[in-house]
């Protein structure tokens, strides 16, 4: 609690208190009698000479400190010396010869003032004028082999001398082929010291990753190249990955580690057996194993697909890449069982115009309205009949209204004929490829004119040859079936990993 006291606010239970505000006389202690020195003493120390002037402008207390101010400016004019005279201050006294000259060498100036700082000191008699300036001893440098360039080219454009550049060409192919250098490959050089400027500096040492799993060094003994193969490990276990197909088997199979290259490679694998689109659903499960090598020294490097399989539960697939020592193709898929199915988009036996396409139609000579088994197909005489797909020749010869007429029969039931023929390129039993001459365009049988009559067959029945899925089954022989079979045993046994590359 506060009580109101006539000198301000004090604090309730005080005897000697202190106010707020100023300092006033303790309200319990008695005084004595003050003398006038104390009463004007007392006076001034109550007034305050140094008010705030930016508050209660014109007021008794604002002129009292405005009046302070001006006289204290006033006492410093008169003190001072005048602007136009500089106060005198003790300074050293002025260098002359040589400590003028080392107090200038040291010091930093602006040139603008006689500086000298940053300029070269002149030449006295005691510096001898150099020709030229001399060269590194060594000179280390990288080199890139560009796209379609040669090894010794690119030697000589780093600064080797043309019989070191061959040198070490000839060199390099005892090691590796030098076609088989990779555009990018960096070579790291030492070109050592050169008698003059005229002549290439000599190659000194050289080193480079002349293949993935071989590092090439090359060094001048005793005045010669020397070749110093150092082979790298590389472990060249094949990678598996697996995981499910989720919304996307592209992105999942992307998102597992696959390199883009591989899982487009396995898309059109599994495209052999089944509809991506169709049959393959979120649950099913991927499974692709690569090729792929890691070398000691930490880089790593993916290949080809080796195997493709996909897990739908009650239906798997399986397909391996068996290459031309099992008697195929290299890019032919076999499945589990040594079969190697391959679908064919329908083809044209010959190039020419459709005169009269499958269907109904009234028959030209005859002149009625019959079903027309097959495709008419214009062309000029002579012009030879390719095979649409792989197969065999069942029948060769003359057949009533078709002519000279040729049969082939296809897998999976399939049979496909050419009639109307002017001679035959084959024969029985003589088994022919896709793309191969099998007869040539003529006119014969109920013919009006130069023509193939192209016709297909399913299970004996006739279909629209445009329409027509062709399919031919290869199976590997029993030789073959057997390293065939060790091949599948050794890709399942490899435990599924995640690949540490990119695409590449």
């Amino acid at each position: 609690m506060y009580f109101r006291a006539e000198q301000g606010f004090d604090l309730a239970g005080g005897t000697g208190v202190r106010h707020f505000g100023r300092a006033a006389m303790p309200v319990a202690a008695p005084m004595s009698t003050p003398t006038p020195t104390h009463r004007i003493r007392d006076r001034a120390a109550a007034i305050d000479w140094v008010p705030d002037l930016g508050a209660r402008v014109g007021s008794r207390d604002w002129w009292r400190g405005a009046v302070t101010c001006t006289a204290l400016l006033a006492a410093t004019w008169f003190a001072s010396p005048g602007l136009d005279r500089p106060i005198i201050g003790a300074a050293p006294a002025a260098l002359a010869g040589a400590e003028w000259d080392e107090t200038r060498a040291q010091g930093i100036a602006p040139l603008a003032w006689g500086g000298g700082t940053g300029r070269r000191m002149a030449a006295n008699d005691l510096v001898a004028p150099l020709a030229q300036a001399p060269e590194r001893p060594t000179l280390s440098l990288s080199a890139t082999l560009g796209d379609g360039d040669s090894f010794d080219r690119m030697l000589e454009r780093a600064g080797v001398g043309r019989t070191d550049a061959e040198m070490a060409a000839r060199l390099l192919a005892q090691a590796v082929p030098l076609s088989s250098l990779s555009a990018g490959t960096r070579i790291a050089l030492t070109l050592g010291r050169r008698p003059d400027r005229t002549v290439a500096r000599p190659l000194d040492a050289l080193a480079m990753r002349a293949r993935f799993d071989l590092n090439v060094a090359m060094a001048r003994v005793d005045g010669r190249l020397t070749l110093d193969r150092r082979p790298i490990a590389v472990d060249t276990t094949p990678l598996r990955i697996q995981g499910l197909v989720g919304a996307s088997l592209y992105r999942s199979a992307r998102a597992a580690g696959a390199p883009a290259r591989v899982v487009e490679s396995y898309i059109k694998a599994m495209a052999t057996r089944l509809s991506i689109g169709r049959d393959v659903h979120p649950a099913d499960s991927f499974d692709m194993i690569v090729e792929h090598a890691r070398a000691a020294t930490g880089e790593t490097r993916t290949g080809d697909l080796l195997f493709a399989g996909i897990d739908q539960g009650a239906r798997r697939t399986q397909l391996v890449r068996w290459g031309s020592g099992g008697g195929a193709p290299a890019d032919q898929w076999f499945d589990a069982r040594g079969q190697a199915e391959r679908r064919d988009a329908p083809g044209w036996p010959v190039a020419g115009r459709i005169t009269s396409p499958y269907g109904p139609r009234m028959h030209p000579l005859l002149r009625f309205v019959r079903m027309h088994k097959g495709i008419d197909i214009a062309a000029p005489y002579g012009t030879p009949i390719r095979a649409v797909v792989d197969g065999v020749v069942s029948f060769a010869g003359r057949n009533a209204g078709y002519g000279n007429f040729v049969k082939l029969t296809h897998g999976g039931g399939l049979v496909s004929g050419y009639g109307h023929m002017s001679r035959f390129a084959v024969s029985p039993g003589q088994r022919v490829t896709q793309g191969q001459v099998i007869g040539y365009i003529g006119s014969t049988g109920l013919s009006t004119g130069p023509h193939l009559h192209w016709e297909v067959w399913r299970g004996g029945i006739a279909i629209n040859p445009r329409a027509a899925g062709f399919a031919s089954t290869t199976r590997l022989s029993d030789a073959s079936m057997r390293a065939f079979k060790a091949r599948v045993a050794t890709l399942l046994a490899i435990r599924p990993g995640r690949s540490e590359l990119t695409s590449r």
